[in-house]
């Protein structure tokens, strides 16, 4: 039942009703290009903004998005039970995905579209900066102040104030006062 609830909304719900509900309810702007699951595991942080062509998920668990957060154009960011936490200021750049689920694969008998879905959850922290095409898979954590260079793969723990690059991400300098 509550997968055909969620189907309705988003076919029945048209874009400009969402930024209106999104300005109204938590005083951000969102683009009505964008996708943006208007549930009860949403809470967008005042003065954010998330823009066109991308989608936000969060019907399956907690999405938290802290104040002035910066979301670019074709992002998609997907919660799961586990939940995402997107800390005040922080800035996601054009075509980053951040998925807080995983599908076990331990069984060779089964696809793995077959099994067992996971979710640990992501939190990136405040201030944090993620560039282009960056990808953060579930179980990540961000420290407060990281960069995340363009197109690098984010699978574990960030330290405050550390720059990142490649796939695994790895650290290629500290930010220092």
């Amino acid at each position: 039942m509550a997968d055909a609830v969620t189907l309705l909304k988003r076919l029945l719900v048209p874009g400009w009703l969402v930024s209106l509900v999104c300005l109204w309810r938590f005083e951000a702007k969102v683009s009505p290009k964008s996708e943006v699951e208007l549930t009860n595991h949403l809470k967008i942080g005042k003065g954010s903004v998330i823009g066109s062509y991308t989608k936000v998920k969060s019907s399956e668990g907690s999405m938290e998005l802290g104040v002035s957060v910066l979301i670019g154009t074709h992002c998609f960011i997907a919660s799961h039970i586990g939940g995402i936490s997107i800390g005040d200021h922080s800035m996601l750049g054009p075509f980053v995905s951040v998925v807080a689920n995983d599908y076990r694969y331990d069984r060779l008998d089964l696809p793995i579209s077959l099994q067992e879905k996971t979710s640990k959850g992501i939190v990136i922290g405040k201030g944090v900066w993620l560039g282009s095409g960056v990808v953060v898979l579930d179980g990540s954590q961000i420290g407060d102040g990281a960069i995340v260079t363009p197109n690098t793969v984010v699978t574990g723990r960030v330290a405050e104030n550390t720059v990142v690059r490649g796939n695994p991400a790895f650290p290629i300098f500290v930010r220092r006062p």
